[in-house]
């Protein structure tokens, strides 16, 4: 082979490789057909003019309109850059508003999505990321913004052990702060039910009745009554002031145990005052009685297992979960129309472990607000209090639901509408057994489970956010800090676990990590007023965490 022979065979393969470098010897008369780069493929020029020009596709400026939960329109449509974050809608927001308080808001786009119109919130750091992301969406008409209030003040994550509480002779099932934030309640297999004062960490009260383990706990929304049932089926009111026994012990579902309690919201009660909850039961009833009285109000019968979870929401229904499968959406107005059947809920395909509602965090602090405060000109007006927070916590939407089950899945539902679930959330690899939706509405569900995992999803729409890995054993229980920025979760694995929870990214690890205990932490909670988070454990000791 020549000497032209050969470096005609190597332009022919620097053409098949492509690229742009020199190739060989100088440009020249000896070698006539090196022009001094290699060629490059079409493909490849292709490929780069395309990303130019998708850069030039997405706009400079967006025109937007931004409403209000409840649909109101802001001002007038304003043209703004595609660059701006989410702190600079919210500076504009502020300033449309006219606004004193800089309240930090989230933002949800109006868009088609499976031929349906949905609000997808918008978790990108700013607008042009999320046109990216939503390719489908059009920028050539006006963008529809709904802004929702975030909170303003800031819990700081717990970190350090402060208190352990002793007292306890068995396994601690429940604890639970009250509403205003400054009682802690326990309850556990030792038959007592204790009441500590959470500043000093002392024990306040201690409460002798129940002749088996007290299995669940309510505190009353204005915190006047706290109530507790055990696995004989009786059920117990007590004054946590004074610790004494309100009336004769309730046999509400003798012999059977009773496996959940739900108080009355304090804005929807008749007499504007907490008076009535209601009990479920391993006998596959739902029984609603009068805690001033003790009379039995009313029986929701018609589940054919037992019923594992109660929810008594606020717009005046009752939300049953079973082992039969089923859920159950019950009235809860007056006394004529309490407890009649309104629609049944069925998906799953095992038994139903937990309920939770959008607005459990607002139903259970009532008149009281982060501070553990109720606002001064609502003092003598409690119900009026508890129902201006509700309204301002929904924002005029109405509440959701969200239940779990041995089928490793969740369903995800807006009960006061419909019987079909608003979406299917699979991921889980063993069953679920408590969930949480955030303080904020319900931005956010937090779910856990066997598999050792804890799963965030979009509280609206039920997508998929992020797994949370760290634990070493089974997850039983989760709980919010007040502004939704943090999640507690307790484990068998002997610890608690803080994570910081943030709809951009994916935390790395647990923020921090709760050890102390010496076996499993069964129960756990955070106090309304964001001040402490109270662990209660197999080891019969109860902690206290702080910043």
């Amino acid at each position: 082979m020549t000497s032209s022979e050969i470096q005609d065979e190597q332009s022919a393969e620097e053409k098949r490789q492509g690229g742009i470098a020199w190739s060989g010897s100088l440009v020249g008369s000896k070698n006539p057909n090196n022009l001094g780069y290699r060629y490059s493929h079409a493909h490849k020029r292709f490929k780069k003019d395309a990303t130019e020009n998708e850069k030039d596709i997405l706009p400079i400026n967006l025109v937007v309109q931004f409403q209000n939960r409840q649909g109101d329109e802001l001002g007038d449509i304003v043209d703004i850059p595609t660059k701006s974050t989410m702190e600079d809608l919210s500076a504009l927001v502020q300033s449309l508003l006219e606004e004193e308080e800089k309240v930090p808001y989230s933002f949800y786009a109006r868009m088609q999505r499976n031929g349906l119109e949905e609000d997808i919130e918008i978790t990108t750091e700013t607008i042009v990321d999320f046109l990216r992301q939503q390719p489908s969406l059009s920028t050539e008409q006006t963008l529809t913004l709904t802004y929702h209030p975030l909170s303003i003040f800031r819990v700081r994550p717990v970190t350090r052990c402060t208190d352990t509480l002793p007292g306890h002779t068995e396994a601690i099932l429940h604890v639970s702060f009250s509403p205003d934030g400054r009682l802690l309640a326990s309850g556990g297999g030792d038959t007592m039910v204790r009441f500590w004062t959470v500043t000093t960490a002392l024990p306040k009260q201690t409460c002798k009745g129940h002749r088996d383990h007290v299995l669940c706990t309510a505190w009353s929304p204005d915190g006047k009554y706290f109530v507790s049932a055990d696995k004989r089926g009786m059920v117990m009111l007590w004054d946590p002031n004074t610790g004494k026994l309100q009336g004769q012990p309730i046999r509400a579902h003798t012999p059977k145990w009773v496996t959940s309690i739900a108080w009355e919201p304090l804005h929807y009660a008749p007499n504007s005052c907490c008076e009535r909850f209601a009990t479920s039961s391993k006998d596959g009833s739902v029984r609603i009685f009068n805690a001033r009285t003790h009379a039995k109000l009313a029986t929701l019968q018609g589940h054919t297992d037992s019923v594992e979870c109660v929810k008594w929401g606020g717009s005046g229904l009752i939300y049953t979960a079973s082992r039969d499968r089923t859920i159950k959406v019950w009235t809860a107005d007056g006394n004529h129309d309490l407890g009649k059947l309104v629609r049944t809920l069925v998906g799953h395909g095992h038994r139903i472990n937990t309920l939770a509602l959008s607005s459990d965090s607002v139903l259970r602090s009532g008149p009281f607000d982060n501070r553990g405060k109720i606002h001064k000109d609502l003092i003598d007006d409690t119900k009026e209090a508890a129902r201006q927070r509700y309204q301002e916590a929904l924002g005029g939407e109405p509440e959701r639901l969200v239940s779990g089950s041995d089928d490793f899945t969740l369903f995800l539902w807006n009960p006061s509408k419909s019987k079909h679930a608003t979406k299917r959330l699979t991921g889980h690899q063993q069953a679920v057994n408590h969930l949480a939706f955030s303080p904020d509405g319900g931005r956010y569900i937090a779910s856990a489970s066997f598999d050792k995992k804890i799963k965030i999803w979009n509280g609206k729409t039920g997508e998929f956010l992020y797994t949370l890995v760290g634990h070493v054993g089974a997850v039983y229980q989760v709980t919010w800090s007040p502004d939704s920025r943090f999640l507690v979760s307790a484990s068998k694995d002997s610890t608690a676990k803080l994570w910081e929870i943030s709809p951009q990214k994916k935390p790395k690890g647990a923020k921090e990590t709760l050890p102390g205990h010496y076996d499993e932490v069964y129960a756990l909670d955070w106090s309304p007023n964001g001040f402490a988070v109270a662990t209660g454990s197999k080891d019969r000791t109860i902690k206290i965490w702080k910043h």
